[in-house]
């Protein structure tokens, strides 16, 4: 995996390897917004939440990070968010992302996409991949922002939770497009 899981740090944003001092603090942001849950694969809910957990950190093609908002001494756990198949060919897909309500709109998703954008590079990462449902507009207008171009839509490739049947726009990001 090539050191991509490791502390990151940039303002207010901190990443850090998912482990189980997060996971109540983790519960709590997922449940402060219940109705985006509809537009993701799995569900980070109610009964839902613990084996989704439990299979983020068995998967040995991800490396799931706990997100935390950083101010003063404090610090507050508002999300989660993914490397994910990083392959030999140099390419990595940031994804399984979700930050609550409170720090949406306030540039908290671009530094933290900035973090891991910047670290992948450094890593030796020459491709990084964003898959979108495409109901989720805002998440494509943001992986837009940071430069990434639309390679194409997979059409009717997931089940979700709900049995939703979605088709995923998959998006590239160069380090030549990157405009971080």
């Amino acid at each position: 995996m090539r050191g991509l899981q490791t502390n990151l740090s940039f303002g207010n944003v901190r990443l850090e390897p998912l482990a189980d001092r997060h996971v109540q603090s983790l519960r709590a942001a997922c449940a402060a917004d219940p109705d985006i849950w509809d537009i993701y694969p799995h569900s980070m809910l109610d009964e839902h939440f613990d084996p989704a957990v439990q299979a983020m950190l068995e998967h040995t093609d991800r490396l799931p990070f706990a997100v935390l908002a950083v101010g003063g001494s404090e610090q507050n756990v508002v999300g989660m968010t993914s490397y994910i198949n990083p392959n030999s060919h140099g390419v990595v897909e940031i994804g399984g992302t979700y930050i609550e309500p409170s720090v949406r709109g306030t540039g908290f998703n671009h530094r933290m996409k900035k973090l891991m954008i910047d670290h992948a590079f450094a890593c030796g990462f020459r491709r990084i991949e964003f898959c979108v449902d495409v109901r989720n507009k805002r998440s494509a207008a943001a992986v837009l922002k940071l430069g990434a171009k639309l390679d194409g839509t997979l059409r009717k490739n997931t089940v979700t939770w709900t049995g939703h049947v979605r088709d995923t726009h998959v998006f590239g990001l160069l380090q030549e497009d990157w405009n971080g």
